[in-house]
């Protein structure tokens, strides 16, 4: 029974392709339902919204099949609720549940209705994400391990750098966070991760994707390169010996599987602009979107934030990376300009340090594994951290902004 708005509906498993049919006696009922029926977890499920409580329910269904789930919001008091929904019993099929949004908080009544077959009961007022929690564990079950959680990371122009950035995180969390990884890389003509992790594995992430009769957890496990104890990876062919084009829905099978076995994946999406890059960064939990600081970044950034709050009212923005700072003699727009056009606060500064970043691209090898004490690798660490949730990311002068200001500095001495 639900009363007030929950948090972290960011980990809300994705509703199962079910049909659902909800009857409002209420406008303001009727408009939340509609509102979560345009959330990204709610997706893959049919939803039709029609008006007339209970007696238009039982009217509905004398001579039609009932939907995976039945909505019914009724202001009813006790007796007469129960009277419609023994009415409503009568025409329900086997394996129909029903969700019942009332206006009385009792947890008498409550129980009465379990017992009677409910399978739960929403108090109104209710949020948009209250209605999609209480479906979602519906089919969630309660001992299940926690569903994994997709942080996809893509540059709003390319060559900002995103690729290293979803390396180098994916690296923290499986290295500092002492948590189970994996880092597909999804850009199948020129990926890097191979490279960046000095691995050649023989399969990758394009084995997956084309044989989609075939992909199940055993093959995935197998198409896996690992990389070190607690990290994984889909290493992209990079070969250009076929056209990767791909429907909407072509990584669907292989995110809903390393989901189910993997607590984070950091999905290292190219920059362009598609239906499957827009599904994937749409169907994320956490998205890092990395610019430059330029005009042509300030332009993209802002199309994308605009698009990707529009297409997620109920989650949180992107997390911002502003990469490459400090560039000699290359004129840049300052970093507060370039959050206040996008309207989000950068979450970190990465400064300009072609010998770090070059050194350890061509040892195949993460920022940490060449410097580990470098402010650089501790920016990746905190970006992890706050990503996955695990502690909030701390925006002092002394931690993500400091290896800008150092470089800076450095300048001036010189």
């Amino acid at each position: 029974m639900i009363g007030a708005p929950g948090t972290e509906a960011e980990m809300i498993a994705p509703v199962p392709r079910i049909s659902i049919q909800a009857f409002c006696e209420s406008q303001e009922i009727a408009q939340i339902i509609q509102r979560a029926v345009s959330d990204r977890r709610m997706e893959k499920a049919h939803v039709k919204v029609h008006m007339g409580g209970a007696a238009a329910a039982v009217e509905a269904y004398r001579s039609a099949p009932t939907p995976n789930i039945i909505v019914l919001e009724t202001s009813a008091q006790r007796n007469e609720l129960i009277a419609d929904l023994d009415a409503l019993a009568e025409f329900c099929d086997a394996g129909t549940k029903v969700v019942v949004a009332g206006r009385l908080n009792d947890i008498v009544l409550y129980r009465e209705l379990i017992a009677r077959g409910v399978s739960d009961y929403l108090v109104a007022p209710f949020e948009a994400m209250d209605f999609i929690r209480t479906i979602s564990g519906l089919y969630t079950q309660a001992d299940a391990p926690p569903l994994g959680k997709i942080i996809a990371v893509t540059g709003v122009k390319g060559g900002a750098g995103a690729s290293v950035i979803a390396h180098n995180v994916g690296f923290a969390i499986a290295r500092d966070l002492e948590l189970q990884t994996v880092i597909a890389d999804m850009d199948l003509g020129f990926g890097t991760a191979g490279l960046d992790f000095n691995q050649d594995p023989p399969q990758g992430i394009a084995d997956a994707v084309f044989a989609p009769d075939r992909l199940d957890a055993n093959l995935l496990d197998r198409l896996l390169s690992r990389c070190t104890e607690r990290l994984s990876i889909l290493a992209a062919p990079a070969t250009l010996d076929r056209v990767y084009d791909f429907s909407d829905t072509a990584f669907d099978l292989l995110i809903d599987i390393l989901r189910a076995s993997t607590p984070f994946i950091v999905l290292d999406v190219p920059h362009g602009w598609n239906g499957w890059t827009r599904r994937a960064l749409v169907g994320a939990d956490e998205i890092i979107l990395v610019a430059n600081p330029d005009l042509a970044n300030l332009r993209n950034a802002k199309s994308l934030v605009d698009t990707l709050k529009a297409a997620r009212p109920h989650d949180g923005a992107p997390h911002l990376v502003m990469n490459q700072a400090g560039v000699p003699k290359r004129p840049e727009i300052s970093v507060a300009d370039f959050c206040k056009a996008v309207d989000l606060e950068a979450e970190c500064i990465i400064p300009f340090d072609p010998k770090l970043f070059g050194t350890a691209a061509n040892n195949g090898q993460m920022i940490a594994e060449v410097e580990a004490s470098s402010k650089i690798a501790t920016t990746f660490s905190e970006l992890a951290r706050a990503v996955t949730g695990k502690q909030e990311i701390r925006r002092s002068s002394k931690s993500l902004l400091q290896p800008f200001m150092d470089m800076l500095a450095g300048k001036k001495a010189s």
